[in-house]
């Protein structure tokens, strides 16, 4: 089979190649038989200006393809990040005191978005925090936030 494809191979069968590959990427819009495709049409260009062997064909539209999906995996392709079951708070999730906090003992915060499923908590802080103080999220320890005066 080597033997045939590279007696009876030319430049513009890559490039045919190629464009089915490019044209079949229209029914499955997955973008990876794209850099199939463009990797046989870059080969086919070679060929017609370097006039290469079949091997060396072959090994040049392997390195490529790898070589594009690698690259279309690390930067373009999106990063799609499932948030089933988890939350949106970070560290810097700010809120408001609604219940005195006193120097570690419980008081409550209310925060604008929910935090672990809940837009109020109890919480605990190093400082005396009054009513209506705007907080940040330091810590999260069990069912109680750690805050501190923004």
């Amino acid at each position: 089979m080597v033997e045939f494809l590279s007696s009876n191979l030319i430049w513009w069968h890559w490039i045919v190649l190629g464009l089915i590959l490019v044209v079949s990427e229209i029914f499955a819009p997955l973008f990876i038989v794209l850099w199939f495709g463009l990797s046989a049409i870059i080969v086919g260009l070679v060929d017609l200006v370097f006039a290469t062997s079949f091997m060396s064909e072959l090994f040049l539209w392997i390195v490529l393809s790898v070589l594009f999906l690698a690259l279309w995996f690390m930067f373009f392709k999106e990063k799609t990040i499932s948030k089933s079951g988890q939350s949106d708070f970070t560290l810097a999730t700010k809120g408001i005191v609604t219940q005195e906090i006193k120097n570690h003992e419980k008081g409550k915060v209310r925060f604008d978005s929910p935090v672990l499923g809940s837009s109020e908590w109890f919480a605990v802080s190093e400082e005396e925090i009054e009513v209506g103080t705007p907080i940040h999220i330091v810590d999260v320890k069990g069912q109680l936030l750690k805050v501190k005066k923004d």
